[in-house]
């Protein structure tokens, strides 16, 4: 299927931008994107003149206010609905806590919040795509499933054997899949008329003696979403 090679360019500028610590220099975004900066700077003041992107007083290159109005209205019901659980569960549990949705094949984080009073807690921003093969939240989306009507439904990915067990349990646990060293428990999320999604939260494994208490508070923000989206 045919492809805008311009477009691709631009988009993937904005996740070079959004994913990067830094403000970044057009020489670098071109660098990153592999193209000459002259093709760089277009891509970049195109973006500037819709308010997706602007600069510093350095004239590095940030993400702009128009980004987060798009941002909004993503899923606007689920983000309004869970921001004061993701809120809540951060700081309860000293854990970042995220909404994470499928989409294309792959399972992308929509929303997050770290908790304010932890140096340990471990960043996992808003935006981030892992494949649906790996990590727990993607296990909780398929256990929305059974194995036959997942298939049905013709994906590029398999149905993991966990998430047979997740249907049982409620709840999935993912460790060292993402990154070595760090777990994430997830449960799913109910959207009438939406695809199923999932609350997570992720931490290093040492800091953690006993799942079952985090296992507890993610389901109960979880119904309490579900039931919010319900009416």
């Amino acid at each position: 299927m045919p492809t805008s090679q311009t477009l691709s360019r631009g988009i993937r500028v904005l996740e070079i931008v959004a994913s990067s610590p830094v403000h970044l220099t057009i020489a670098e975004i071109a660098d990153k994107l592999g193209v000459h900066r002259s093709i760089a700077y277009r891509i970049i003041r195109t973006l500037e003149q819709h308010h997706l992107l602007n600069r510093d007083e350095a004239g590095h290159i940030r993400s702009a206010s128009g980004l987060s109005v798009l941002a909004r209205s993503v899923q606007h019901d689920l983000q309004a609905t869970a921001t004061a659980e993701l809120t809540t569960l951060a700081n309860e549990l000293s854990m970042t806590a995220f909404v994470a949705v499928w989409e294309f094949d792959q399972c992308a984080t929509l929303q997050s919040v770290s908790p304010l009073n932890s140096q340990r807690a471990i960043v996992h921003r808003p935006g981030t795509v892992h494949g649906m093969d790996v990590g727990a939240a993607g296990i909780a989306i398929q256990s929305h499933y059974s194995q036959e009507a997942w298939e049905a439904m013709d994906t590029t990915v398999a149905y993991r054997e966990a998430a047979t067990q997740a249907r049982l349990d409620g709840y999935a646990t993912s460790e060292n899949e993402v990154i070595q060293g760090v777990t994430s428990l997830a449960v799913p999320i109910e959207q009438p008329g939406q695809t199923p999604a999932a609350l997570a939260v992720v931490f290093a494994t040492s800091t953690v003696d006993s799942y079952e208490p985090v296992i507890d508070a993610l389901k109960l923000a979880a119904n309490r979403i579900s039931e919010k989206l319900a009416h």
